[in-house]
């Protein structure tokens, strides 16, 4: 039998992991990956750590578990995976089977035959059509190069001003890199809130937190990079404000890189990504599409979506991989587009559906709860986490959470990304068996005692209301009665400000005559993180009062000016 010739391009994540994962099970394949850059299996996701000083050796980027730089002679040695790097694709005969490319430093071109192929081209940086996008100064953090060029701008300490333009994960990030480096940030979001993943209170609250760190600018975006003598000095918003500065960072998204697919003809998804089956094939049964050029299910919705992760790319390049050399075996069932980043000392993350995204997918019949407490004990050192938890009415089922603060995210987010894969309700989530001990968590996780409120919330025990609709109730002149039942002392620390009454819980029994008389009068209570306000409710509602509401999440869940 002849020897299966594999061809994969692109040499990120995807696509080594295919070309490794087919060498594990086929030690006579032909393999040949093509990269166009000169690196290969690049940590992407860890440009701006490097950027930001987290880690001063570049080669940490590239080196395997074991330490190893996974270079052209790293792939021979190791996995007898012959690797062509500066090298880039410029045809493909689907009918011969072949692929032509050219080595863009010789100018050498040349063509290999294929049995297999496998797309892992990628994604490009959204560039915005504007004036000056070509100055000396103007970048991206999308490859190495734009890496490499930040790190210098680090290390050399020259530039003073910088603009980030997009509130997004790569945008929030490099903000923190740069500002690290102690370069003046101005970030600049077109859209009303930073992180579109999240919900408007939750990014509020992160928008909250960045502002005493860098200055960020909403709902304004660039028209005109200006600059003298070819170089960067003045970036020009859409409400004629203009910011010196000596570098912007382009961040507002990328988008499949398909050209190659395309000319091709292999079909294209409605989302602009490649479209696969759960093979990961394309329309052309010898091809396969993995990583960040594909568009996947959304597991919930079943809509496709693009979802351009790390993670997801190394776990379809090992699907792949298996399929290239056994046939079609396994699949990728889609993603819950789980994602977390690290903004300075705050991890904010998403998984599932937010509650914009469940409306617009027309699940409306929704529950929403938002739970503010600490990770883990305070004679721990316990921080803060703040959860939004999205669940269908109807069945209970858990379709999304959000949880930004310093608390331990990812591992609240590691529960409900399970959670939610694995059809939870309510019900089932209120007594799962987590690890408990002081050093990691309450006796009641967090995760745990969200589902709590949440189940309260559906049996009617609990009224909660956002944030987002008290201050719009408070804004619009129709507030209702507001009551603080925290200690004085914390009233004099810090306060929302918003026509409050203070009434600590201790003596609310005692005090009911202080409040209105008439039983049907709208109250909203709380306090730091509304477990007292929820007593309080209880006690009040015991009492005769009919409208009593809890503000979901207490002060900490307050994306607004405090007093």
């Amino acid at each position: 039998m002849s020897q299966k010739r594999i061809i994969v391009i692109g040499g990120s994540a995807a696509g080594p992991k295919a070309a490794s994962r087919a060498r594990r099970l086929d030690e006579n394949a032909e393999i040949t990956l093509i990269q166009k850059s000169a690196d290969l299996s690049m940590a992407s996701c860890g440009y701006p750590y490097y950027v930001g000083g987290f880690f001063d050796d570049r080669n940490q980027l590239l080196c395997s578990p074991a330490g190893v730089v996974r270079d052209s002679r790293f792939f021979w040695n190791a996995k007898k995976i012959e690797t062509l790097v500066n090298t880039e694709v410029i045809g493909i005969d689907r009918v011969k089977k072949e692929v032509s490319y050219i080595n863009l430093l010789t100018g050498e071109k040349n063509s290999a035959l294929y049995d297999k192929l496998v797309l892992a081209t990628g994604a490009t940086p959204r560039k915005p059509p504007v004036p000056g996008i070509d100055l000396t100064g103007v970048t991206t953090l999308q490859s190495m190069q734009d890496a490499d060029y930040l790190r210098k701008v680090r290390d050399e300490g020259i530039i003073k001003k910088a603009v980030i333009i997009g509130g997004g994960l790569i945008g929030i990030e490099t903000t923190e890199a740069l500002h690290l480096a102690g370069i003046e940030i101005t970030m600049v979001e077109m859209l009303p809130q930073l992180l579109t993943f999240l919900d408007f209170q939750m990014a509020k609250l992160v928008e909250k937190y960045v502002q005493g760190k860098v200055n960020v600018i909403l709902n304004n975006g660039v028209t005109e990079f200006k600059g003298e003598n070819g170089v960067l000095k003045t970036v020009k918003l859409q409400d004629g404000t203009e910011i010196p500065c000596d570098l912007a960072v382009l961040a507002i998204g990328v988008q499949p890189n398909v050209k190659l697919a395309q000319s091709v003809g292999l079909e294209i998804g409605t989302t602009g990504g490649i479209k696969v089956n759960e093979y990961l094939q394309t329309s052309d049964s010898d091809i396969y599409a993995v990583g960040d050029c594909i568009e996947v299910p959304h597991l919930i919705t079943g809509m496709h979506v693009h979802a351009p992760f790390g993670d997801l790319a190394n776990l379809q390049g090992r699907i792949v991989g298996e399929n290239l050399i056994v046939g079609n075996v396994t699949t990728f069932p889609g993603t819950i587009q789980t994602g977390i980043c690290k903004v300075f000392d705050f991890g904010v993350g998403s998984t599932g559906l937010s509650e914009k995204n469940a409306q617009k997918a027309g699940l409306t019949n929704i529950a929403t709860v938002v739970n503010a407490s600490l990770d883990k004990p305070g004679f721990m050192q316990g921080k803060l986490l703040i959860t939004k938890l999205i669940v269908e009415r109807a069945t209970h089922r858990i379709l999304g959470a959000q949880v930004i603060g310093p608390g331990e995210v990812s591992k609240q987010l590691a529960i409900w990304a399970m959670a939610i894969q694995g059809k939870m309700t309510v019900e089932q989530m209120v007594n799962v068996d987590l690890p408990y001990a002081p050093p990691y968590s309450l006796a009641i996780d967090h995760s745990i005692a969200t589902a709590h409120v949440m189940q309260n919330k559906l049996r009617g025990l609990f009224k909660g209301i956002s944030a987002i609709e008290l201050n719009e109730l408070v804004t619009n002149d129709k507030s209702p009665y507001l009551l603080d039942v925290r200690n004085p002392d914390e009233f004099e620390q810090l306060r929302l400000g918003i026509g409050e009454v203070l009434l600590p819980l201790g003596q609310l029994r005692k005090r009911l005559t202080e409040l209105p008389e008439d039983k049907n009068t709208e109250i909203v209570v709380w306090c730091k993180i509304s477990l007292r306000g929820y007593e309080a409710a209880l006690i009040l509602q015991a009492n005769g009062y009919k409208q009593v509401r809890v503000l979901e999440g207490g002060l900490m869940a307050w994306p607004f000016v405090t007093k």
